[in-house]
């Protein structure tokens, strides 16, 4: 009897263990936007907050040649490497957040910042990155910069091609364009990096904007709106049905938390993502943590 007990506990456990596993979306957070740019301590308030995973940043850039990026030194990726044991976090992704500000299409060096970003997510077994291409690249309000950032995406391409990773980039161009830019670039190490307020805050439709693209070209998604009010209040997402658009793509994976905190409250880091956490959570995991 007690054997018999003890073989249907471990079963149990294994089927818990399979689903959670095969969970067809994960909900993330950015420790950027926790306020714990590279610190450990960011794992457990993600844990905290309910969360799957977290995208851990690269750190500044400024005029700095790569950058300021302590998961290289091998002390403090290890601190990174127990917390995410101990809390049962995962990494989901590597942020190169520092080029919102700075010029990926114009700096002289940008070959360095991205050997070290792909050298992070091989130590620290993460497959996807984000590259947004920030103000200085953006094509809409600077076409002209287009061929630079069609020829620096070909090398980043090449080099996550060798290193079995994903570059996903976020643009300010419509889906339609996107493709157009992603059969320019011509690698299948670079994907877009989907951001929910991309579309909302140009009046495009952020449900026919995800179709056009299709599953095979969304690396992670950004699931979140300029701050205003938490996801469940925004009257510009029906997440709902976000979800049986990616249902019926048979698209999966990551939905990332950036923004979308209550205006009233910007700095209730808790209050905030823990809401968002937790809608997202309902939505697209049936409340399952």
């Amino acid at each position: 009897m007690l054997y018999r007990k003890g073989i249907a506990c471990l079963l149990s456990v294994l089927l818990l263990a399979t689903a959670a596993g095969a969970q067809r979306y994960k909900i993330g957070l950015i420790d950027l936007m926790l306020l714990k740019r590279q610190k450990p301590s960011a794992i457990s308030l993600t844990r905290q907050l309910g969360a799957d995973g977290l995208e851990l940043d690269m750190g500044g850039l400024g005029n700095r040649p790569t950058f300021d990026n302590k998961l290289l030194v091998d002390s403090l990726r290890q601190q990174f490497t127990d917390k995410v044991r101990d809390e049962k976090v995962e990494i989901c992704s590597i942020a190169m957040t520092g080029y919102y500000a700075q010029s990926f299409c114009n700096r002289t060096e940008y070959v360095q910042s991205i050997a070290d970003c792909i050298r992070t997510m091989q130590l620290m077994h993460v497959k996807v990155s984000f590259l947004p291409l920030g103000v200085q690249c953006d094509l809409r309000k600077n076409p002209e910069v287009r061929d630079s950032v069609v020829a620096r995406l070909q090398v980043a391409g090449k080099m996550a091609e060798a290193a079995g990773v994903v570059i996903g980039i976020e643009t300010a161009l419509s889906a339609a364009e996107e493709v157009m830019l992603l059969k320019a670039i011509g690698s299948p190490a670079i994907k877009i990096y989907f951001n929910f307020s991309s579309p909302l805050k140009e009046g495009r439709d952020l449900y026919k904007e995800l179709k056009t693209l299709g599953k095979d070209r969304i690396a992670m998604i950004h699931c979140t709106n300029k701050d205003s009010v938490w996801l469940e209040n925004d009257p510009q997402i029906d997440m709902p049905k976000v979800k049986k658009v990616l249902d019926k793509m048979k698209w999966q994976g990551w939905l990332v938390i950036e923004r979308s905190r209550d205006a009233r409250k910007p700095t209730d880091v808790k209050g905030n993502y823990g809401a968002n956490t937790a809608y997202l959570k309902k939505i697209f995991q049936n409340g399952k943590k």
